[in-house]
């Protein structure tokens, strides 16, 4: 079952979110982080992947806060839009709408948190900031200048070796970093998840996901 629900964060503002639940009872429960293209068809097919597995999910609409029901493509002219939205929401506020994501996923049972680009920043985040059973972040762009903090939960990392916006180097920073952080690395570049990106590499989406899943099952169910 798939459908739009409202969240409402501790700071009171109500924000949209997908939410996809698993045909019988779910494991665990998954907060889905959208890239910076919105809770566009992507996020949802992830979501919706996720929930096939078993999981309940929900996938909150973090731009709501600067401009509701934002849902863009993969051009020059969405990522120059995405990058803008994201300047606008910062990391605090995206972190409390988590936060409601999360809470709303309460009588599900452990919730762990999945996030891509811009969401595997603030998934990272969500390690060391929230309260969540385990994280997992892929291709993060800020986690490298965001290495330092102290996660409170088991992480695990995926990254493209071909990413023209994260370089090798950041990679090799954050595992110096965070010794006790997952990290796994691809033959692909950014948005090697994506199916409708130019970069989508199906074969390492399909083993990040299997490595993913395996993770999920052992820190969440």
């Amino acid at each position: 079952m798939e459908r739009t629900i409202q969240l409402s964060a501790a700071d009171g503002f109500v924000l949209d979110a997908y939410r996809a639940d698993p045909a019988g009872r779910p494991k665990a429960g998954l907060v889905v982080i959208q890239e910076i293209f919105g809770v566009n068809r992507h996020v949802r097919g992830v979501a919706d992947g996720f929930a096939k597995d078993g999981y309940a999910v929900v996938a909150p609409a973090l731009f709501d806060r600067a401009e509701k029901r934002v849902e863009l493509g993969y051009d020059q002219r969405a990522i120059e839009s995405g990058r803008a939205l994201r300047a606008k929401v910062g990391w605090d506020d995206p972190l409390k709408d988590v936060a409601a994501a999360a809470a709303a996923l309460g009588g599900t049972g452990k919730v762990g948190v999945v996030g891509y680009c811009w969401g595997g920043s603030v998934a990272w985040l969500s390690a060391t900031r929230l309260q969540v059973a385990c994280v997992v972040c892929y291709y993060g762009g800020q986690i490298a200048q965001l290495k330092h903090e102290t996660p409170k939960a088991p992480v695990m990392m995926h990254f493209g070796e071909k990413d023209a916006a994260i370089p090798m180097s950041d990679v090799d920073a954050i595992r110096q970093a965070q010794p006790g952080v997952t990290i796994h690395t691809y033959p692909a570049g950014h948005g090697f998840n994506c199916e409708q990106r130019k970069d989508f590499h199906e074969e390492s989406a399909a083993l990040a996901r299997r490595r993913t899943l395996e993770f999920f099952a052992k820190h969440i169910g």
